[in-house]
């Protein structure tokens, strides 16, 4: 017999409601299965059934017979209930079929149990847990996963557009379909000050990255190395500090203040969401959080939840402990819960943890692993789960017992939960926490920020064509093919076309001087903030600092004398082109079994280019750009980048990589500046410089 193609494994990822054994593929493929395989309802008439798709058929894949490992702990999760891995029982489910997936000996295998598991787990537990496997198992890591958007459309947009892009489906041929436009303005009116936002919150790529970040990152797995990522943590607490930054300078370019954090918990939550969206899984509404939902305790049998908000009270408060005491507490390695309660105190003295201190280079990952929290927490017992559960929380505000058999809001999902305004109050308390440990740390000093001999004598931005120190952007409309997600239709494309903010593309040139005799490698950090606060106000730069927002990290070589760099905007280093957010996997392939290949999953990971820079305001919105240089020698992690996915490393790491900066993320704006430099302006040294720069909003859509 010959070796399963891995290839086949990603159809097993389209159409996820519909059974296994209907066609799938631009290339009309079947899975030629066992009769035992089917379902009950099948089974009976497999022939009938098998030979559905009969005449089409260009390729068949003959799945071998195996004796099945035990899936009754999937399989007791329903297939119509909605999958959340904020859910500890879901985590434990989604846990333990990723380690079916994994263990199995070869492709062969894992074809055979994932067409078995297929039609008798949850499809959204499906995708995530063989998504997981296919991204960490070393004989499938080369394949790259699908848009979570292309299989899932329903997660994304507006339930009343999948009405007519059903009718079209069932009704025009492939070849005449026209694309389906999503409104711009349909979960709110602009009676609500939020929706300003609209274009931030419920933008596809930005979802999109959340969803795929992590994926890259989950918080729990079986096997920790799934887990245990070069400084995890630490980009935990990054990746959402920069949103919270993006999203207030969002806020700036539409005359809203700052987000308030959501810091008492006990206070209603003054922002209402009505999704509008339907989940074909469920074939239930995503729930709505009415204007002053209050959270309650949690106590849902049916999710084996039985929370207090008092516990996320004690959580937060033994954090703080920690963050002042300037340490935490592991758990202890030698003693167990038993003996514990046998030899009561005396021992117990001797059995308690380790400190483990919260210093300048470890604490923050130790802090961001811990507040999630994930598996590498140093004591889950402790510190709680809190970030996980705030979502837990006000996920299920609207039924905290679960009396009107709803399920959880779309903050029980990482694929949805950043289009509510309360993640971004919730987010931003996260934050507040992290802030507490970084302004307890020693400001660096005028030789951790200074590159002796090397000084920037001048930087402009200028968009092609256009005026200096001015960003200019508008509206974009773009098509997205959901074809993969819409089930029980007639194949061939299904085009959505939406709305999405867009910048003018920009050019960096930075004049830099060597004074020395020697080449110097430099590695060039770019950010931008607002200057003035809502007020209007020059902004203090232990403020402004939270709102510096990373556009760009870049080495360069310096040769003596004056140098002058270009670079592009859209070579940034953290963010992804646009068609790799929305990827087409037919095309733009690279070729199989190349180290590039390999690179390109992780690819889907990066903020979305067209989100680069905020959306700014029709007069403009004044910025400081500041650029610094320090020394790549100090800086530098010795490593090999194969390929070409390290371009969005600053928010997303390196595929089985270090995180290739050794200063800390967000340096040199992580910590409180140092005395006197109580302004950007003051905070400067030779290597670093700062331009005003203008972003001008036009209300045109292309």
């Amino acid at each position: 017999a010959k070796m399963a193609d891995k290839k086949n494994l990603l159809l097993l990822l389209e159409h996820p409601t519909e059974p296994v054994f209907m066609d799938k593929g631009k290339k009309v493929t079947v899975f030629d299965m066992p009769d035992s395989y089917l379902t009950d309802r099948y089974r009976p008439i497999s022939n009938e059934v098998q030979s559905r798709v009969g005449e089409k058929v260009e390729q068949r894949v003959p799945v071998r017979e195996i004796s099945i490992p035990d899936l009754r702990i999937p399989m007791s999760l329903r297939r119509d209930e909605p999958f959340s891995l904020f859910l500890p029982k879901h985590r434990r489910i989604a846990g333990r079929l990723i380690d079916i997936f994994m263990n199995m000996r070869s492709v062969d295998d894992l074809q055979s149990v994932a067409v078995y598991a297929r039609d008798r787990v949850n499809p959204v537990l499906f995708n995530y847990a063989l998504s997981v496997a296919l991204l960490h198992r070393p004989d499938t890591q080369g394949l790259d996963l699908p848009s979570f958007s292309e299989t899932f459309p329903d997660r994304f947009i507006d339930s009343q557009v999948m009405r007519q892009l059903r009718e079209e489906s069932f009704v025009v041929q492939s070849g005449s379909r026209m694309p389906i436009t999503i409104p711009r303005d349909y979960t709110a009116s602009n009676l609500d000050q939020e929706h300003r936002l609209w274009y931030f919150r419920e933008d596809l790529g930005i979802n999109l990255h959340h969803w795929h970040w992590h994926l890259v990152y989950p918080f729990e797995a079986t096997d920790r190395s799934i887990v245990n990522k070069d400084r995890r943590g630490e980009l935990f607490y990054y990746m959402h500090q920069q949103v919270i930054a993006r999203y207030n300078a969002e806020r700036f370019s539409n005359n809203l203040a700052r987000v308030q954090p959501f810091n008492n918990l006990r206070e209603p939550i003054a922002e209402g969401y009505f999704p509008k969206m339907d989940s074909l899984v469920a074939s239930r509404a995503w729930p709505p959080r009415f204007e002053g939902t209050k959270l309650s305790d949690l106590n849902r049998d049916i999710d084996q939840l039985n929370v207090e908000v008092g516990d996320l009270e004690r959580w937060r408060d033994r954090i703080y402990e920690a963050i002042h005491q300037g340490f935490v507490m592991d758990v202890s390695s030698r003693g167990h819960c038993f003996l514990r309660r046998m030899f009561i105190s005396v021992l117990y003295l001797q059995e308690r943890g380790n400190r483990v201190a919260l210093d300048e280079t470890k604490g923050i990952d130790t802090l961001g692993n811990m507040i999630e929290s994930s598996i590498l927490s140093p004591n889950r017992v402790l510190y709680g789960d809190l970030h996980n559960n705030g979502h837990t929380f006000i996920s299920y505000a609207h039924d905290p017992t679960g009396k009107h058999l709803e399920s959880f809001g779309v903050m029980g999902d990482v694929s949805t939960a950043m289009r509510d305004p309360v993640f971004y109050k919730w987010h931003s308390y996260i934050d507040r926490i992290f802030q507490e440990h970084k302004s307890r740390l020693p400001a660096y000093t005028d030789a951790q920020l200074n590159y002796s001999g090397i000084s920037i004598t001048g930087i402009q931005v200028a968009a092609n064509g256009g005026q200096a120190n001015t960003l200019n952007t508008f509206w974009q409309q773009s098509d997205v093919d959901l074809s993969r997600g819409f089930d029980f239709l007639p194949r061939g494309n299904v085009f959505a076309r939406f709305t999405h903010l867009q910048h003018t593309p920009f050019t960096y040139t930075i004049a830099i001087n060597n004074d020395g005799g020697a080449q110097r490698f430099g590695y060039v950090r770019i950010f931008i903030a607002p200057k003035n606060d809502e007020r209007g106000q020059p902004m203090l730069l232990r403020e402004q600092r939270l709102m510096m927002i990373e556009l760009d990290k870049f080495v360069v070589a310096l040769n003596p004398g004056p140098n002058t760099i270009r670079r592009r905007s859209t070579e940034s280093s953290v963010t992804i082109p646009f068609e790799r957010t929305f990827r087409n996997l037919d095309q733009n392939r690279p070729a199989e079994g190349s180290p590039e290949e390999l690179e390109f999953n992780f690819c889907g990971c990066g903020w979305p280019n067209h989100m680069l820079i905020p959306k700014g305001l029709p007069e403009g919105l004044r910025c400081d750009l500041f650029i610094m240089v320090s020394n790549y020698e100090n800086d530098r992690i010795d490593q090999q980048l194969v390929g070409r996915c390290s371009d969005a490393a600053s928010y997303c790491g390196v595929r089985d990589r270090l995180y290739p900066d050794r200063q800390a993320m967000g340096y040199p704006f992580d910590r409180l500046p140092r005395t006197g430099a109580d302004r950007l302006v003051n905070f400067l040294t030779p290597n670093m410089s700062i331009v005003d720069v203008t972003i001008r909003h036009e209300d045109r859509t292309v």
